[in-house]
């Protein structure tokens, strides 16, 4: 029994706890829309009294604003002329323009002399003979303006016993020296009747002067008062609410307002209880309120009946998590066992990724060795390569200084051959000597004695003539020697240039041999460097394997603890399924019970 009576304590305490909050907002929302109020509300009081006064104000310049411009006239008027027919008549035409008029009048004053002089008024009255009109209000009071207008507070005519307004001026001449005074009495009926509008339905309007004391108000009992006397929930200065605008205070019991009417020395005044106005917000916060409690009240019993459909969906759920947890625990298991497989398979993996990469570390110094001896190996060719080429060109500059020379050999044979014909016509001019000197040496013996010299001319000439003839032969027999040095000359050189274009050719042969073992040792240089490339990035390769090897057995090792994690906490979880299961099942047995 005391359990059933736990249940009904615990559903009753969750029925409370969905509630409360709702009532909460409720609570907040009516409190924040109720302090909204009062400074709505002191908005439409503003406003509708600003409307009033706007209102009131073409009214009562409707009734005021003729008397205070016939008035003016008459000041005019009076400070030119102070005849009384002419002043009498005056008065009697611009009453008629008047209706809201007692009368209009006019009082000279001697103000040197100290006494009073004419007297114009438009209804005819005639003061007394005891008749001061210096000790009247309106004239005190017009006189100290010097020239202003001056409105006198409103007061009970005895003969009509209406409620009369006094306007009065001081009358000066061109040459500003004081005549006296016009005035006119209004009726304050058309004002009056103003003062029956109310703002609300318990207020009251009132009409007060430029100090805020009542002129004209529904409560006979408040006139002369001070407007601001008594009220301590208005609490605004005195010199602040009388500033010409329009003002409006709302407090918690009344509302107040006040404005000028248009230039005149006047106010209209409102007030009244603030209930008037908040009776209204205060009902539809009420209502608002419980509008809203029995949401409140609606939604916290459906959440209570969500609550006991998912208090009886738990227990299918319990059921169904018992078994699943049974199913993960055995799965948990099996992924533990198969991660410490993989692990290990892993960890062998790495082991031999890092014989791979220390073997190919190994490969990539080798292989930067041979790519060094085949880089030495392509200088070295290249440089014989550049001195067959200088053999070559040296060969081939000997090959054409030797064929200079043949020809220039060739060259000398043939000039040896025309100096042959030299020699034979130095005989011929010899032998051609040798008769002319013998038919000489004929014709000198002829002569006898006096060809005697010339016999002796023509033995020297003939003695020339044989040396000439020796020297010759010597010439041909150098010249036959040095033909034939020439030839045995020519025969070597040209033998010599054989063997030089042979040892040219076979240069040749050998520069592009070089080249070949050139272009093999720079391909194999190059190959080697890109070996050298391919196994570094091999090796690089195989390092951020290694790395990510790594990485997976510290992953399958932490997905191992965090099997066996799993492994744990669905056995956890299983424990708590069946303590679930089984709490739903007592909590149906108690149901039953019941």
């Amino acid at each position: 029994m005391s359990k059933i009576m736990d249940d009904k304590k615990k559903a009753r305490q969750l029925f409370l706890n969905a509630l409360m909050p709702l009532i909460t907002v409720t609570f907040l929302t009516c409190t924040i829309f109720g302090l909204m109020s009062s400074k709505i509300l002191e908005f439409y009081v503003k406003a509708h009294s600003s409307s009033l006064i706007e209102k009131f104000n073409g009214e009562a310049s409707l009734g005021l604003e003729p008397c205070v411009v016939n008035l003016t006239n008459l000041a005019n008027f009076t400070s030119e002329t102070q005849d009384p027919d002419t002043l009498r008549i005056l008065v009697r035409e611009l009453v008629k323009t008047l209706p809201n008029c007692r009368g209009i009048y006019f009082a000279s004053y001697d103000f040197t002399k100290g006494k009073g002089g004419l007297f114009v008024d438009s209804a005819g009255w005639e003061p007394p003979e005891n008749f001061d009109v210096a000790t009247r209000g309106w004239f005190k009071n017009a006189v100290a303006r010097d020239g202003n207008m001056h409105f006198e507070d409103a007061y009970t005519d005895a003969d009509t016993g209406k409620q009369i307004m006094t306007v009065s001026m001081l009358v000066k001449d061109s040459r500003n020296v004081k005549l006296g005074v016009v005035a006119v009495d209004i009726f304050a009926d058309n004002l009056a009747s103003i003062t029956d509008v109310k703002v609300s339905e318990n207020g009251t309007t009132s009409i007060l002067d430029l100090d805020g004391r009542y002129l004209l108000t529904s409560d006979a009992s408040k006139m002369g008062k001070d407007f601001l006397q008594g009220k301590k929930d208005l609490k605004i200065s005195k010199t602040d609410w009388y500033d010409g605008s329009v003002q409006a205070y709302v407090s918690s019991k009344n509302y107040y307002a006040v404005g000028r009417i248009g230039k005149f020395p006047y106010y209209f005044a409102f007030e009244g209880p603030s209930s008037d106005f908040t009776s209204k917000v205060t009902r539809t916060i009420v209502l608002i309120e419980i509008v809203m409690f029995a949401f409140s009240f609606g939604c916290s019993v459906r959440l209570l009946q969500v609550i006991i459909k998912m208090r009886k969906d738990e227990k299918v759920l319990g059921l169904k998590i018992f078994d699943e947890t049974q199913n993960l625990v055995v799965a948990a298991k099996e992924n533990a066992a198969t991660s410490q497989d993989q692990s290990a398979a892993v960890k062998e993996i790495v082991a031999t990724m890092e014989d791979s990469n220390a073997l190919s570390e190994n490969i990539s110094t080798k292989i930067k060795d041979v790519s060094k001896v085949a880089e030495n190996s392509s200088v070295s060719v290249e440089k014989g390569v550049s001195s067959i080429e200088k053999n070559v060109e040296q060969l081939h500059a000997i090959f054409n200084a030797n064929q200079q020379t043949i020809s220039g050999m060739k060259d000398l044979s043939d000039r040896i051959e025309s100096i042959w014909d030299i020699v034979t016509l130095i005989n011929n001019v010899a032998d051609q000597a040798k008769i002319i000197a013998f038919n000489a040496e004929l014709e000198a013996s002829s002569a006898g004695e006096a060809g005697k010299s010339f016999r002796i001319v023509a033995n020297e000439i003939r003695r020339l003539s044989d040396s000439i003839i020796d020297g010759t032969k010597e010439i041909k027999d150098k010249i036959t020697e040095i033909q034939h040095s020439s030839d045995s000359l020519i025969l070597a050189s040209e033998s010599g240039t054989e063997k030089i274009n042979a040892g040219y050719e076979n240069a040749k042969d050998l520069k592009l041999q070089f080249e070949s073992i050139k272009s093999s040792s720079e391909i194999t240089a190059t190959s080697a460097k890109d070996i050298t490339d391919i196994i570094q990035q091999q090796t690089v390769a195989s390092e951020q394997i290694l790395i990510a090897l790594k990485q997976i057995s510290a992953g399958v090792e932490n997905f191992t603890a965090a099997t066996d994690n799993i492994s744990s906490s669905a056995e956890n979880l299983r424990t708590l399924a069946d303590g679930l299961n089984s709490s739903m099942v007592s909590k149906d047995d108690k149901d039953k019970d019941k």
